[in-house]
């Protein structure tokens, strides 16, 4: 009688026994990252519309960069001014989605990401929540000019980096759960020839 191999699927997968250490630190980074993104944010735009006037620019590099207090209803570009309420149901998404992930998170790096994605729609939700002229209506307060292209804030800067970083982690092959990855455990597995 001859023992069959079991196929690949047959077979139990380990259980990674560290993955919720690794996500209980991993959610601490990301909310840590998260609040630290919505305090700057939010102090930078109280300096901003208590120190600035709407309109006028402030060069701080020739017109690469500057400081210009705007009121943004729309997106990026101007894009769908007066539709708030849409850029307010996206942000509410956003902040459920990056919440309900960040279960998975076990690689600080993710965290990372993931903190500065969360932060970034935390902030912009309570602007639109909060802000004028009305709830869920708020205009956005936007003021660092980037060469008359787009006027922007802290929170889009950590939306910004926060993608980044998500796509090069996905492209390099980091796995969000953090650990080794499958094919280092089955090496690390194999014994050391003597």
């Amino acid at each position: 009688m001859t023992e069959s191999t079991p196929s690949p699927e047959a077979e139990p997968v380990a259980e990674d026994a560290d993955f919720p250490r690794r996500r209980t630190r991993a959610l601490v980074w990301i909310l840590v990252i998260a609040v630290v993104v919505v305090l700057a944010d939010q102090l930078t735009k109280l300096w901003a519309t208590s120190s600035l006037r709407e309109g006028d620019y402030h060069s701080l590099i020739g017109n690469l960069l500057g400081i210009q207090l705007i009121y943004n209803s729309g997106a990026a570009f101007s894009f769908l001014v007066d539709q708030t309420w849409v850029f307010t149901i996206i942000a509410a998404l956003a902040v459920v989605a990056l919440l309900y992930f960040s279960r998975r998170v076990g690689a600080r790096s993710w965290a990372v990401a993931f903190g500065l994605l969360l932060g970034g729609a935390v902030t912009h939700l309570g602007d639109r929540l909060f802000r004028a002229p009305s709830l869920g209506q708020g205009h956005v307060v936007d003021f660092i000019a980037y060469a008359n292209w787009f006027i922007g804030n802290v929170a889009d800067i950590a939306i910004f980096c926060g993608a980044v970083l998500a796509l090069v982690l996905a492209v390099v092959g980091v796995p969000m759960r953090g650990g080794a990855r499958h094919g280092q455990v089955e090496a690390a597995d194999e014994p050391a020839d003597d």
